[in-house]
């Protein structure tokens, strides 16, 4: 080969070279990807949390309160805990308007491998088609579910802080719900994703009772994860999979979060980061009583938390997921107390902010405790010594929001 044929040879090959680099620079200034802008934590629904009415053959409405926007959307319903298949005859999302309405404009019908209608089958889960449907951040969107033969045993999340209406017969865009039933509790909802050219920041939250919201204010979406994703700003999104009455690795309400963590946080849609912040009802409902075997010690509490904790660590370490740990918050004041519980809770805190394994702690604890009397908490952050108010919730989410950015 010739100097001339060589040089020309190389040119070529240079060019190719260029376009490649063009191509794959113009594909990843526009790559797109799934996300979960909001997600709730699948329960059992015990008798006092049953709908007020049959779901069979009425129309279900509820409002979610998202995170990030996206341009497409998809939605994830869940039967998981029934032992009958679910029927469901068509679900369309809009835009809320106010209380039950929405702007029907808006209304967009979903579909399930290209049917409106769609039998979830029992112990299961099933997501909708995509759809083209912007959906801004931080906006509340309505779900109206139009149910068919519904099981005996329901899907649902109880602790929704969101009212819900049901009504009987079929729903459309332009049917009033102002005269129907209302709940304050989700049924069969699950998760949404959304289709996004920006980077989102996913974060998983894993909680019990305030991380759910309980003392936020109903309808107002002001739980400390929703001030949180406000205070983040458009690119994260926040997950929060609180359940109350939950426990790390014993009984509570909800299972428990050592076997609830693969389903409710480690697979949710293009989560990159989760914070774990439970373990009070752990220790508050430590009891050495021979003749219940399950209820543990104070000490084995404490063991079993920091064993749980290092092993969901581990988990979404070996998927490049990042972990925060959270300090648990101050009950003195709250039945739970007793100094053997307060000790504990200081063990728990004390190795979560010391330990070397997760990539960063959220010390809720101190952002929250009285500082003259630092096993309760600030008296204009709670009502019942547990549990905190809006206020309260406000704080933490501001905090927690200043840490993982």
């Amino acid at each position: 080969m010739n100097l001339k044929q060589s040089l020309k040879n190389r040119n070529i090959t240079s060019n190719v070279f260029l376009i490649i680099l063009c191509v794959f620079a113009f594909s990843s200034a526009n790559a797109q990807s799934w996300v979960c802008t909001w997600a709730t934590a699948p329960m059992n629904t015990v008798e006092n949390n049953m709908p007020p009415v049959s779901l069979g053959n009425h129309a279900l409405r509820q409002i979610v309160h998202v995170s990030c926007g996206g341009d497409s959307i998809r939605l994830k319903l869940s039967n998981e805990y029934s032992e009958a298949p679910l029927e469901i005859r068509s679900v369309f999302i809009a835009d809320y308007q106010d209380s039950c309405n929405i702007n029907k404009k808006t209304a967009r019908f979903l579909t399930f491998n290209g049917k409106k209608d769609v039998t979830i089958k029992e112990k299961s889960a099933m997501t909708s088609d995509a759809i083209a449907y912007r959906l801004s951040p931080l906006q509340r969107l309505s779900i109206t579910i139009n149910y068919g033969k519904v099981p005996n045993e329901i899907t649902s999340h109880p602790g929704s802080r969101t009212t819900s209406y049901i009504i009987e017969g079929t729903a459309k865009a332009g049917t009033a719900f102002a005269k129907g039933a209302r709940t304050d509790h989700w049924f069969n909802l699950s998760s949404i994703d959304v289709y996004t050219k920006k980077t989102i920041k996913n974060i998983a939250v894993l909680g019990n009772s305030i991380t759910d919201g309980r003392g936020s204010t109903t309808n107002l979406q002001n739980r400390w994860t929703d001030r949180m994703s406000e205070a983040l700003g458009t690119e994260y999104a926040v997950m929060n999979l609180g359940i109350g009455g939950n426990c790390v690795c014993q009984f509570g309400l909800g299972d428990p979060a050592v076997q609830r963590y693969d389903r409710d946080i480690l697979s949710q849609t293009g989560v990159t980061d989760i914070i774990i912040y439970e373990g009070v009802n752990d220790i508050g409902g430590s009891r050495w009583e021979p003749e219940k075997k399950w209820i543990k010690t104070a000490e084995q509490t404490v063991a079993d938390l920091i064993k749980s904790f290092e092993e969901m660590v581990k988990k979404a370490h070996t998927r490049g997921i990042k972990v925060w740990l959270a300090t648990i918050t101050a009950f003195d004041g709250h039945y739970y107390y007793t100094p053997f519980h307060e000790t504990a809770r200081q063990e728990v805190n004390k190795w979560i902010r010391t330990q070397t394994i997760a990539d960063g702690i959220i010390d809720f604890d101190k952002l929250t405790a009285d500082p003259q009397q630092p096993s309760r908490l600030k008296a204009h952050f709670t009502e019942d010594w547990l549990h905190l108010t809006p206020e309260g919730y406000d704080a933490m989410g501001g905090y927690a929001a200043s840490i993982i950015k």
